[in-house]
């Protein structure tokens, strides 16, 4: 099941878009502003976005560009304005497709199915490489400049699985849910232990970078770019 935020001022359309959508079988999130939509990328685990660009306050353009600092989760932008230049401006700020209103519901679904598993595709590459860490998925094994460190399953799994969303923050509850699946309440301080071990063990493999990023009070993050101050 994909996970889609759709985002848009007018009840109508998230209404409909939703419930294809959910027929589809999306799982769906629904934003009627840019700032909260922002709030939701920042802490949850999504497939894509559906972003309308005419939005009361900050408009859905800005709100891509931001969005980009920490993402790259595929964007949809929908729009009644169908020009060349309102185009070219989403697709600039970010945006992976434009969709002009009114468009077929058929159309919008499609476009997002094939957006996500074309970024799916790319992220189960066998090896994930950042600068000099590789993260093997088909040997399931770390290695940095040619020296490789010893990760349980589970170690490997959080791992792998931060990687291949660099820069978005995960919440513990999402974590447990795509990783650890195991209820929360009884293993909360294990997957805590879990993640500073991983941490340790990356230290210890290329002691200059610092991949796993603590956010308080919302989580953890791969963060690709960190080396050490």
């Amino acid at each position: 099941m994909y996970r889609v935020l759709l985002v848009d001022d007018d009840p109508h359309i998230l209404d409909t878009n939703e419930r294809f959508l959910r027929r589809k079988g999306y799982e769906v999130i629904r934003s009627g502003d840019a700032e909260s939509a922002l709030e939701i990328a920042s802490s949850a685990a999504l497939d894509a976005i559906v972003l309308d660009v005419d939005l009361p306050g900050l408009d859905g353009v800005s709100a891509c560009r931001r969005l980009r600092e920490v993402s790259r989760v595929p964007v949809i932008f929908l729009s009644a304005y169908n020009r060349d230049d309102d185009r070219i401006r989403g697709l600039l700020a970010g945006g992976d497709d434009y969709l002009g209103k009114p468009y077929s519901l058929t159309e919008l679904e499609l476009r997002l199915r094939l957006r996500i598993e074309r970024r799916l595709h790319v992220e189960i590459a066998d090896v994930l490489r950042f600068d000099d860490l590789e993260i093997d998925l088909g040997l399931r094994e770390v290695r940095y400049q040619g020296r490789a460190a010893d990760f349980s399953v589970l170690e490997f799994d959080l791992l792998a699985f931060l990687a291949r969303h660099p820069g978005q923050v995960f919440s513990y509850e999402q974590l447990y849910d795509r990783v650890w699946r195991s209820p929360i309440n009884k293993s909360l301080h294990n997957l805590q232990m879990c993640i500073a071990r991983v941490r340790q063990k990356l230290e210890l493999l290329c002691p200059e970078r610092h991949y796993i990023e603590t956010i308080r009070r919302k989580g953890y993050r791969f963060s690709a770019d960190r080396t050490e101050a």
